[in-house]
Order: C-alpha cells, then structure tokens, then sequence
C-alpha cells in the first residue's frame, strides 16, 4: 500500500533500504564531511581531539590510501576499539580487512574486501554457480582484492574467508586458474614466503 493509500499488486515486492550518515553536529562543528565524517586511519578526525567510529566514519584505510565507509558490524565491532587506543596515545590504524555476511532464503554469503577495487575486475569462480556453492575471487593486478563465498561449507578449515582476507592482506599475485581449481586446498592458495 502506498503513502497514499493506494493498493499495488505484485508477485514480487523488493525493499532496498540505504543510509546516510548523520553527519549534520561535525559539519556544524567545523569537521571535515564527506560521505560520512572524514577520518585519518587511526579515525582522528580533521579536528585533532575529536574521534569517529561507525557508520558515520568515512576513514582512511591503509591498505588502498582511500578513505571507505561501512555500514557492517565488523566495522562497528572494531572502530570503536581503534578509535578508544588513538584516544589514549597508542598508534593504531583501523586496518581490518572489510567484512560482512548475509542469509537471504536458500542463499548463505560471506564477502571480503574492497569493493572500490573489485568493481572493474571479472570474478574468478571456484566451484558451480549451477549448485549456488562457491567462492568468487576478484583480483586486480594479479592480487586477490576481494572474495565472497555462496553457500561454502563453514566446515571447510581454514575458511574461505580466512583465506581470502590472507590473500588481500598478504597483496601477493596468485594466478586465476590457481584459485579457480578446486583440486588447490584453500590453504594451498598463499604463495609460499
């Protein structure tokens, strides 16, 4: 039904729902604003004492030089704790690798990495999109940038996501049909030092 009271029929009804941050008190205090309050990586913002975490933080990441915001509960779990050690004069950086997972029917997924990155790269199938089980690599320059997995055995030691966020964190080149054979353990798939 619609604000106006007018009924729609439909066989399929889908919901998207998107978030901006709230940002109106930092820009009316002086703080830099821009999709989100902008942050150094250890989440200081332009204003030295003042920190954000959350959803409202668009930080820099040390990993692309880019500043990135998430609405994830990795991000949540973990800024506040960085944001906590900056405030008490450690040097940290929140340099997760980012992370989040969804159910949605039959569907289980699982996704790490940076999506800025992974946007202009064709994925690397490990596994049948037939049978919806399988892990996706996306690479730039030969490095793995981001992962999901569909329907993955969590059983399956280490993780895909363990893996994956190994890959992008190690930054080392990995040829595609390597991560696309099945034959390869996922713990085969880091060069070797």
């Amino acid at each position: 039904m619609t604000d106006a009271g007018e009924l729609l029929p439909a066989d399929i009804v889908v919901i998207a729902v998107g978030v901006a941050p709230e940002t109106a008190l930092a820009a009316a205090a002086g703080l830099e604003v821009r999709n989100g309050i902008v942050t150094d990586a250890s989440l200081r913002t332009s204003a030295p004492d003042i920190f954000a975490a959350g959803d409202a933080a668009n930080a820099l990441h040390p990993f692309t030089g880019e500043h990135h915001r998430s609405e994830h509960w990795s991000n949540a779990l973990n800024g506040g704790k960085v944001a906590a050690k900056a405030m008490l004069g450690q040097d940290v950086a929140l340099d997760m690798v980012p992370y989040f997972y969804t159910d949605q029917f039959d569907i289980s997924m699982e996704y790490s990495g940076f999506p800025s990155l992974a946007a202009k790269a064709a994925p690397v199938i490990r596994g049948s999109l037939d049978s919806k089980e399988f892990v996706a690599f996306w690479q730039q320059d030969g490095r793995v940038v981001a992962g999901m997995s569909v329907n993955w055995p969590r059983s399956v030691k280490p993780s895909a996501q363990k893996t994956i966020k190994a890959l992008i964190s190690a930054r080392a080149e990995v040829p595609a049909g390597r991560l696309a054979d099945q034959a390869v353990p996922l713990d085969q798939l880091m060069p070797e030092p």
